[in-house]
């Protein structure tokens, strides 16, 4: 372990460069929007880079880094971090999933640290008298949280790739949890907006003040609760938050939180001891000359971003945005959507068929339907019949990549679901309402959907973590987004713009964002009139929203590396 002088280095490191960030746009707002008419800031790196959502993070990743940290290292200790500055997004009370690229040997692992179902989840989890309950009342309560997956994941995948010991992976973290971190603007608004956060009674306290007023902008925030939990989790590691034995009484504060919730759940202490990890096969695809890798199910993010890419490479590159591109693309995510809501979730629980989903002929055939103008309706899937559900996947979510000094890789996405996730906070953290990912109903036309609520099942996800390699095989770039159900278009978008296009990296996360979910083509706001008026006549039915993703991505520059994080949010590139 470091010194104590080390230590206060490093913390006074990570003060210095999240002080002299540039302030980043302030939240989920329409006015959010303008963020995409300007180019994000590049760093460049000859040895490696960091990319966060936030620059407290970057800077206790470029921290491990420096200390010889591995990517892993440098991965856990910015998300810890995240969990501190940004709890609307992310954190021990959530799950993610995870990419690691080893350049030694070229291996690419998936983590799968995605929430699963209390053993007495049953079908009807959503329903009151045979309807779905309000979506609300199914977000702000007990029965929305899962078991949380993020941290034995992360525990899994230090233990195979880390160099620091664990336990100074935590000290960023422990550090600003106790002398405090400066609200940025984005999280002061999400708080003040949210009327669910000021009627829990286990958050209140820390998001408002005696008087009822919100966090403000700028003001100092300590979080002691934190600090003691991530010093128990530093000891004892996962264990201290699954397992009932251990003296932190974590897991059993958990389960007593989720209980006695005014809209009570039924976790117990067995679902949090019997939660494992997955450590599964990288789901991987050409992209013209690129290989792309991502995450198989339970994210459907690998595979619906394969469709899209895997249709739009029968097409010549076009220019962004222009109307003949956007068109191809929107259609083929359409269609990539109507596979996913058909056929994707847990692989522990159904057969997926990814092998004729991914398959080139296929694919080919599903590029064939993409003609001038969008069919009316919604796209169905191309294979065979089967019952879809689409479950509402909440974009408070945050992505972080990171490339080490000895070229590996990590690309992470975790989420807590919605903005504050279930409102329930425990030991100084928010417990996520990620079981609103399944399917509020069972069924649809008589027949179960695959992403049915079930004991010990994982949700279905849109989480996209992705890795890019050229064609002598190698690793060329990494990025991934929040976003909800849009991460798959965000991603899939850049991709195009990376492999397509000349355009710079901060250019390529700062572009226009369009999609299609099987239903309305979705436009950031401030898109082009004229673009507008010829989707039109192409037959989409036009909705114009706030589309903040939070990309983080790396491209190999030269010898090096450049960053860029997403403008739309307050994320930071540093490089060395």
């Amino acid at each position: 372990m470091p010194s104590i002088c080390t230590a206060c280095r490093t913390f006074a490191f990570i003060l210095l460069v999240a002080s002299n960030a540039v302030p980043a746009q302030t939240s989920d707002e329409p006015e959010a929007a303008s963020a995409r008419a300007r180019s994000a800031d590049v760093a460049y790196g000859r040895r490696q880079m960091v990319v966060t959502a936030n620059p407290y993070a970057s800077a206790a990743a470029d921290a491990m880094l420096a200390e010889g940290g591995c990517a892993i290292d440098a991965a856990i200790a910015a998300q810890m971090v995240l969990g501190l500055v940004e709890p609307q997004s992310s954190g021990i009370g959530g799950g993610g999933f995870l990419l690691h690229y080893a350049a030694r040997g070229g291996r690419i692992d998936a983590y799968d640290g995605r929430e699963t179902a209390p053993a007495a989840a049953r079908l009807d989890r959503f329903l009151q008298q045979g309807q779905p309950l309000p979506w609300r009342a199914r977000v702000a309560s007990g029965l929305s949280v899962g078991v949380p997956g993020l941290l034995p994941m992360l525990e899994m995948a230090h233990r195979a790739h880390g160099c620091l010991p664990w336990t100074r992976l935590f000290e960023p973290a422990i550090g600003l949890a106790e002398q405090g971190f400066v609200v940025s603007a984005r999280l002061a608004h999400l708080v003040a907006v949210d009327a669910d956060l000021s009627a829990s009674p286990s958050a209140r306290g820390y998001f408002f003040d005696a008087s009822g007023a919100p966090l403000a902008a700028g003001t100092k925030l300590v979080n002691p609760a934190l600090a003691a939990t991530m010093r128990a989790l530093a000891a004892d590691g996962a264990q201290a938050l699954l397992a009932h034995e251990h003296g932190s009484g974590l897991a059993r504060a958990i389960v007593n939180a989720v209980r006695t919730h005014a809209r009570p759940g039924d976790m117990a202490p067995a679902d949090l001891a019997a939660y494992r990890p997955q450590r599964r096969q990288a789901l991987c695809g050409p992209y013209r000359q690129v290989r792309v890798c991502g995450m198989p199910p339970p994210s459907s993010g690998a595979v619906s971003v394969l469709q899209i890419l895997g249709m739009l490479r029968h097409f010549a590159p076009e220019p962004v945005p222009g109307a003949r591109f956007v068109h191809r693309f929107a259609s083929a995510n359409g269609l990539a959507f109507a596979d996913r809501d058909a056929w994707l979730g847990d692989p522990d629980f159904q057969y997926l068929p990814l092998d004729v989903l991914l398959d080139a002929q296929y694919l080919a055939r599903r590029a064939r339907a993409i003609g001038d103008t969008l069919e009316a309706g919604p796209a169905r899937s191309g294979v065979g019949l089967r019952a879809g559900a689409a479950a509402e996947e909440l974009p408070a979510t945050t992505h972080l990549s990171i490339v080490d000094a000895r070229g590996n890789a990590v690309a992470l996405t975790s989420s807590i679901e919605d903005a504050f996730g279930s409102r329930i906070m425990v030991g100084g953290f928010l417990l996520n309402n990620q079981l609103t990912d399944f399917a509020s109903d069972p069924f649809k036309d008589g027949r179960l959907v695959p992403n049915r609520v079930e004991p010990g099942k994982r949700p279905l996800s849109s989480m996209a973590p992705t890795l890019l390699f050229d064609h002598r095989g190698k690793l060329l770039g990494v990025l991934g987004s929040p976003g909800g159900t849009r991460i798959i278009g965000y991603v899939a978008q850049v991709i195009t713009a990376i492999v397509d296009t000349s355009e710079p990296p901060g250019d390529v996360v700062a572009a226009l964002h369009f999609g299609n979910r099987n239903g309305p083509t979705d436009l950031e706001l401030g898109t082009p009139e004229a673009l507008q008026r010829e989707l039109s006549r192409r037959g989409h039915k036009l909705k114009l929203v706030p589309m903040t993703s939070g990309l983080a991505l790396i491209l190999r520059h030269g010898d090096g590396w450049a960053g860029a994080a997403d403008p739309r949010r307050e994320g930071l590139a540093v490089g060395r």
